[in-house]
């Protein structure tokens, strides 16, 4: 760990002192990429700081702020909110004004800012239940709420002697931030990180990575509010990387090809989506291409590390490698080195194809309350292992209960729960944080998810069902976008499915066919069936899935079926599509 950093401000500092960049954050601007160097981001960052201490915000106050989209100014408002002892809440931007009252109001935020006017006019009717002072907006308006006229509240005094005294009083235990979880289940609660937490992360991970610094590129896309992309910022900070905003996850791809990334950080359903669009295409081809192309695809989901294949495999994926995969890289920039999963459980698949292919993916393991440090594979020393989420970090401790649940220790484990001690000490016991997964560690210390505690649940039969197994190999069925696993309490397990409907499209004009509607088309019901029948064998009897239903929409962010990191609400669609669920169990 480098002895001038303890703090999350002291990122920024050590790239302006060691590694400055012209290009530290781009963002693009009327189709073009603008840019802000490090010394830029500084002078900005203590503009802010003036600004807030004029407004008199003091440390320990709480700075909300909500943003869809990354930009530069998170990181400018951040730095300058961290750096006076005041601490950043940020939130997601999809939350009803009811959430944004709560948390505002749980949280003591003084002031709000937001990246848009959608986002102002949400929280302005709800900041008379808050006890907000005043609402800013991160981009630059003519209106008096807007950036630059907050920028300039700060202009009246000078206060950089102040700023550097109380930067000096911030210690590295001191409280930084309050990440409130995105609720999959229940009201949201405020982890509590210090700056150590999110600074031991940083560097633990900076050791497996093992990565040189300066001349890489990397997009930023993830949202910034939830605590493995900011993790990840502060990291791209201290190894004075080039980062680049996507303008939306939906123009990810035109982005990738346009910047040429070196790393990038993925959940398992982007995953999914650009493995889906590249077997579109294969399927597309015809001729000697098409079989070449699902010829190399095969080959590439027989892939073991380590030179554990035969020498024969190992020629056939060199020309693989050459004739296919090539494309592959080109398509994802021709520069991308491996790519980190984190979120949610990836198909082994996917690790196994892409890692063929030349790409290769570590899966790693965290959470809100764990900075999200925890567990990553690395190609290096034996330290991947497909199927698990690999070793934990250095000075991580990792064990299993009893009863399957995983343990943490470390600093990286959360201060505890914003105003909820209760919890927090059923959550932290002896120094272990209690995660709520079920998971096993082999004899080489690799660790595996095999469920979220919570998420598992009996039939009625008393037989236990780990969802998330189940929803991880039926997903890898081309016809099927979304899945989860119901039954709790019911005789046996059942599905709710969100077909892929571009895909059953593109299949049914492939078989001369038209689908009126998905979620009573025979024919489709029954292909459906034939892949929940091959994927079932891979069960046992009391698991497999005995009936499903389709949805006639497709799940989203937007319409709540999702959190921001693409995971399933389970409570949400539950409720939803409770028609379903009871033409399941009462037909």
């Amino acid at each position: 760990m480098s002895d001038t950093i303890s703090r999350l401000f002291d990122f920024a500092y050590h790239q302006l002192e060691n590694s400055p960049q012209e290009k530290c954050f781009n963002y693009k601007e009327e189709n073009s990429w603008k840019s802000i160097s490090t010394e830029k981001f500084i002078m900005d960052a203590n503009k802010v700081s003036s600004s807030l201490l004029n407004l008199g915000v003091k440390p320990n106050d709480k700075i909300a702020v909500i943003s869809a989209n990354n930009n530069p100014n998170w990181h400018i408002l951040d730095i300058g909110v961290l750096q006076i002892g005041a601490q950043n809440v940020p939130l997601y931007a999809t939350l009803a004004e009811k959430d944004y009252a709560y948390i505002l109001n749980h949280s003591d935020a003084k002031y709000c800012f937001v990246s848009d006017d959608n986002l102002y006019q949400k929280v302005k009717s709800i900041a008379s239940k808050t006890q907000l002072k005043n609402i800013f907006s991160l981009k630059d308006l003519k209106a008096d709420y807007g950036w630059n006229s907050f920028l300039e509240i700060g202009n009246k005094e000078e206060y950089q002697t102040k700023i550097e005294a109380l930067k000096k009083n911030i210690k590295t235990d001191d409280l930084a931030t309050i990440i409130y979880t995105s609720g999959t289940t229940g009201t949201p609660k405020g982890v509590m990180l210090s700056h150590k937490n999110i600074v031991f992360t940083v560097f633990k991970t900076a050791k497996r990575l093992d990565l040189k610094q300066g001349n890489i590129r990397i997009i930023s896309y993830l949202p910034i509010c939830h605590i493995f992309e900011r993790t990840a910022s502060y990291y791209n900070l201290f190894m004075g990387f080039e980062v680049y905003y996507a303008e939306s996850i939906e123009k990810i791809g035109d982005t990738i090809r346009d910047v040429k990334p070196h790393y990038l950080a993925v959940v398992p359903r982007l995953l999914e989506k650009i493995f889906d669009k590249i077997v579109d295409k294969g399927s597309n081809l015809t001729g000697i291409k098409k079989q070449l192309f699902f010829w190399a695809l095969s080959l590439a989901e027989k892939y073991e590390p380590y030179n554990q294949k035969s020498a024969a495999y190992h020629f056939k994926l060199k020309i693989a490698r050459k004739l296919i995969f090539v494309k592959w890289q080109e398509a994802l920039g021709g520069n991308l080195q491996f790519m980190i999963s984190g979120s949610a459980p990836l198909q082994h698949r996917l690790i196994r194809v892409f890692t063929a292919a030349g790409i290769n993916i570590f899966e790693g393991y965290g959470m809100t309350e764990s900075s999200p440090g925890g567990s990553l594979n690395d190609l290096r020393n034996n330290g991947l292992k497909i199927g698990s989420v690999g070793k934990p970090l250095e000075n991580i401790t990792l064990k299993i209960a009893a009863d399957g649940e995983i343990l943490m220790k470390g600093d990286n484990v959360m201060i505890g729960y914003y105003k909820n001690q209760e919890m927090t000490n059923k959550t932290i016991i002896n120094g272990y944080l209690h995660t709520g997964d079920i998971g096993e560690i082999d004899a080489n210390g690799f660790l595996t998810i095999t469920d979220r505690k919570k998420e598992m649940f009996k039939t009625s039969g008393g037989k236990y069902i780990a969802p998330a197994a189940l929803e991880s190999e039926l997903k890898q069925s081309r016809f099927i976008e979304q899945i989860m696993v119901i039954g709790e309490g019911e005789k046996m397990p059942a599905a709710i499915i969100q077909p892929n409907f571009e895909f059953i499209t593109a299949w049914a004009e492939r078989h001369q066919y038209k689908i009126t509607d998905a979620t009573s088309d025979k024919k489709l019901i029954n292909r459906i069936q034939k892949e929940i029948d091959f994927h079932n064998q891979k069960f046992g009897k009391w698991e497999q899935i005995k009936k499903f239903e389709i949805t006639s929409d497709e799940w989203s962010i937007e319409a709540g079926h999702l959190t921001p990191t693409m995971k399933m609400k389970r409570k949400v669609i539950k409720e939803k599509y409770k028609k379903l669920y009871q033409n399941i169990y009462n037909s």
